[in-house]
């Protein structure tokens, strides 16, 4: 098993940054793929950005692009999410996902183990 912790999240202002983090435990050797999906108030939850095994491949969303960075320090079992000049359509609640793969993937099917999620908060 696999878990999953998600830390970092909170209010922030339009325009401003955060940090989000994902901490794995457990038998991580099975963790590979890591992805960043949100939940809106009121919407479907939604992938945001997602990053292979060896840090070289991410993938994001359209509306985060230029804006947020994914990457990964494997010595520590940790996924970050930098998001910068954030608007207040990113006011979602932020899941950290993992998966057996080392590819990346969009698809939330794709992954096999999800943290608890953090709200993020974004005041203009």
């Amino acid at each position: 098993q696999v878990q999953l912790v998600e830390s970092g999240g909170g209010l922030g202002q339009a325009g401003g940054s955060l940090r989000l983090s994902c901490a794995a435990s457990g038998d991580t050797s099975m963790a590979y793929g890591r992805g960043w999906f949100r939940r809106a108030p009121g919407k479907d939850r939604e992938f945001v950005a997602a990053i292979g095994w060896s840090g070289r491949y991410t993938d994001y969303t359209d509306s985060v692009k230029g804006r947020f960075n994914i990457s990964r320090d494997n010595a520590k079992n940790t996924v970050y999410l930098q998001m910068n000049s954030l608007k207040s359509d990113d006011t979602a609640v932020y899941y950290c996902a993992a998966a057996r793969y080392e590819g990346v993937s969009i698809m939330s099917d794709a992954y096999e183990w999800w943290g608890q999620g953090t709200q993020v908060t974004v005041s203009s």
